[in-house]
């Protein structure tokens, strides 16, 4: 992982979830696999964990940067917020398929991101993320293209815990 490819998280990030407002993401950590940010947004700090696939499969001709984060807004008092940025425009109606070691997940997509249908999901899939080794995130695009991304958990215990501290949400 490079901090270029963060920064353009940090980016990609504020492009698709950010209000007008917001202050320039700042790297908190990185650990392993996974780097930890926050930023200033109206009167609260956003933090975020992201992390890139270390092997993205499909039989795809052009695809954007791809990105799974975990986010806290303790003024919205949201915490825990999985998000997952395809590089792509999803099928529409179509689910993707988390998998975290043994455990799996069914997100909803719209337009190029995915999500969990419920904060509780969300914190399973959180606590999976900590704990786990191994990521696997499967998706289908609107021209019917299927993909497979692989991501290393290395540091992600971490990175979450470096964002609980910088947004107090322990």
């Amino acid at each position: 992982m490079t901090i270029r490819r963060f920064v353009l998280a940090a980016a990609l990030l504020c492009l698709f979830t950010l209000p007008a407002l917001a202050d320039e993401p700042k790297l908190i950590s990185t650990s392993g696999d996974w780097s930890a940010y926050s930023f200033k947004e109206g009167n609260g700090t956003v933090c975020y964990m992201a992390s890139q696939p270390k092997k993205a499969e499909g039989k795809y001709t052009k695809r954007d940067p791809v990105f799974a984060l975990i986010t806290h807004r303790p003024a919205e008092n949201t915490h825990n917020v999985f998000s997952y940025i395809a590089g792509y425009t999803y099928k529409t109606g179509s689910d993707v398929i988390l998998t975290i070691d043994d455990k799996t997940f069914n997100l909803f997509t719209h337009k190029d991101m995915a999500w969990a249908k419920d904060a509780d999901t969300d914190n399973r899939i959180t606590d999976a993320v900590k704990k786990g080794s191994k990521m696997v995130v499967k998706g289908t695009s609107a021209r019917g293209t299927e993909t497979t991304d692989t991501y290393s958990l290395k540091g992600s215990g971490t990175a979450h815990d470096a964002i609980d501290k910088a947004c107090k949400t322990k």
